[in-house]
């Protein structure tokens, strides 16, 4: 099996314009550029309002254990189902979970994690 990391770095915003103004020089030169997954924050502090030890172990559990849907999941951490489906929606929107709905009888959504490490770069 392959192993699938996403990155998390913490850049300026004057950091990740200049990334971004680079990889657009280089589409325009008719350079290809290597596809790029990962989430940027500003500052390490915001990074740990968003990466909280709960929604940590939320993504652990998922990769662990695949619960079926995200009322399973709040089941296995004894967490509250509103609570745990807040923070599986948002992190989704961040693009650290995939959800995938099912309809066989009642609907359901499965939160699932497609990657096995999460690497943190902090320029210095």
């Amino acid at each position: 099996m392959r192993v699938k990391n996403i990155k998390i770095s913490i850049k300026s915003d004057k950091e990740l314009f200049e990334e971004v103004k680079k990889i657009t020089e280089k589409l325009e030169s008719g350079e290809k550029v290597k596809k790029h997954e990962g989430i940027s924050f500003d500052n390490l502090e915001t990074m740990r309002k968003i990466l909280t030890d709960a929604r940590i172990k939320i993504l652990k559990t998922i990769k662990k254990d695949n619960p079926g849907s995200i009322y399973e999941l709040a089941k296995m951490l004894h967490r509250d189902t509103k609570n745990t489906f807040d923070d599986v929606k948002f992190l989704s929107e961040m693009g650290l979970i995939e959800l995938r709905k099912t309809k066989n009888g009642r609907e359901k959504t499965t939160p699932m994690v497609k990657y096995d490490k999460i690497l943190l770069e902090i320029a210095v």
